[in-house]
């Protein structure tokens, strides 16, 4: 059990216990599932269940904003998942053929990093 006086401040990433680096959105998933307190340590090991009951009381105090964050948390997650898959589709070959295409894009990537093939 921790002794620290347990609370929720924002350091500049968002509302996050005062114990740890753990954020009230790191949680939120946890409490709409339903977890336990057993459950989140499982997960979660470091954390006492006094700080798992401190960002609780916070997340109910301030749902509707904490579910708005967390939604745009999973739309960005989504976008930069997508713009990922976009950038590095799934390829469907022979080990050699995906090892012979990445050399390929890495060979462009140093190419345009040293100016080469830009007109001027």
């Amino acid at each position: 059990m921790k002794t620290e006086t347990i609370q929720i401040v924002d350091l500049g990433r968002g509302a996050q216990l005062s114990t740890s680096r753990i954020t009230v959105l790191d949680l939120i998933p946890y409490f709409q599932r339903g977890c336990t307190y057993a459950e989140i340590t499982r997960w979660i090991p470091s954390l006492a269940d006094e700080e798992i009951a401190a960002v609780e009381r916070y997340y109910l105090e301030h749902k509707e904003e904490c579910d708005d964050k967390d939604r745009a948390a999973r739309r960005y997650r989504e976008e930069q998942i997508s713009l990922q898959q976009r950038s590095f589709p799934e390829f469907h070959g022979t080990s050699e053929e995906h090892l012979a295409r990445l050399k390929g894009l890495l060979e462009n990537r140093r190419r345009e990093k040293n100016g080469e093939g830009h007109p001027g």
